[in-house]
């Protein structure tokens, strides 16, 4: 994917993430890889660390790749920064910006994952939380399982979820209320 008018701090978090993909390719997402991915890849690794600077970056210098399209106004925004390609081991590569003010927890477009999600959660406040399948989580990753389904919620101030989906598949038609699959 050379793009001569990417930004240079997106190319190098699209080789980050694909250096991740080669690790992880071959796990199916849920609550088994959640754990795995906080313990073998939280903050302090070098793959979170280094993706974490990257966006960051992107956001606190404003450079036009991370979380720019606006879905309810400035506090809720996404982008989607790469297809599911050959090179990503085919995830699509997604990012979201989302912020609670106030003491309240602040919710987003209610969705399911077909094929499950792997989430980065990459807090710009040190005490911004965002809802996973298996309870809140501040720094570190979720995973919810394939057929899953809910509310993106964050609570403590502002996000990023830096998403990664199994051939990019996402659908917004779920329900609330819906039973959860048996896995969860």
């Amino acid at each position: 994917m050379a793009d001569e008018n990417m930004h240079l701090n997106l190319e190098k978090l699209l080789s980050r993430a694909r250096d991740f993909f080669a690790e992880v390719e071959d796990l199916t997402p849920g609550k088994d890889l959640e754990k795995r991915l906080n313990e073998d890849y939280g903050a302090g690794t070098p793959i979170f660390d280094d993706m974490a600077a990257l966006i960051r970056k992107g956001v606190t210098k404003n450079e036009g790749w991370v979380a720019t399209d606006e879905l309810d106004g400035p506090r809720y925004r996404r982008t989607r920064i790469s297809p599911p390609l050959a090179e990503n081991r085919f995830f699509s590569i997604t990012t979201v910006y989302m912020s609670s003010e106030n003491d309240e927890t602040y919710r987003g477009q209610y969705h399911l994952h077909p094929y499950g999600e792997i989430n980065c959660v990459i807090p710009l406040d040190e005490s911004a939380q965002i809802m996973g399948m298996s309870g809140w989580q501040g720094t570190g990753w979720t995973s919810p399982g394939a057929g899953t389904h809910h509310y993106p919620e964050v609570r403590g101030g502002a996000l990023i979820a830096l998403f990664f989906l199994p051939a990019g598949r996402i659908s917004y038609k779920a329900q609330p209320g819906a039973p959860q699959p048996i896995s969860v």
